[in-house]
């Protein structure tokens, strides 16, 4: 892992957005030819503080992760909006809907990397950003700061 300032160079997490979560996870279990390692739901809003377009937000999502190695792959289903999921999920359909880094010093992080932040959020052990990437990059751009 890198930190400090420098390119982002090892993608940590693929992010899918599914409309249902519980028939993705037997179709990506069918192709990886394994189970997730787990399947959780986000923390409310008071436990996550989590924030959308820089407003407090209800935003939970349903969330399977596949443990590949060197990276993880994850399914997040929307359940409350607004979000970057739903809206994600309403304009597209399911889909790519991040690439993940994790990061060292993230509000420096996102200075240098100059991109609009959507949502961000604070998870056990850690906190997330989503940049919107979508112009330069073609994603959304997750950060993963783990403490």
């Amino acid at each position: 892992m890198r930190s400090g300032s420098g390119p982002l160079d090892q993608i940590l997490q693929i992010g899918i957005v599914v409309e249902d979560i519980d028939q993705a996870v037997q179709a990506w279990s069918r192709l990886l030819g394994m189970e997730p390692s787990s399947i959780i739901v986000s923390d409310p809003e008071e436990i996550a503080r989590t924030r959308y377009e820089d407003q407090p937000t209800p935003a939970r999502a349903k969330l399977a992760f596949f443990d590949l190695g060197r990276i993880v792959l994850e399914l997040i289903q929307p359940l409350s909006e607004p979000s970057t999921w739903s809206d994600y999920l309403s304009a597209h359909g399911p889909g790519l809907h991040h690439v993940a880094f994790e990061v060292k010093g993230m509000e420096e992080r996102i200075r240098e990397l100059g991109l609009r932040v959507v949502q961000r959020g604070e998870y056990t052990g850690g906190r997330y950003a989503y940049l919107d990437g979508q112009q330069p990059l073609g994603a959304i751009i997750e950060l993963l700061e783990n403490e």
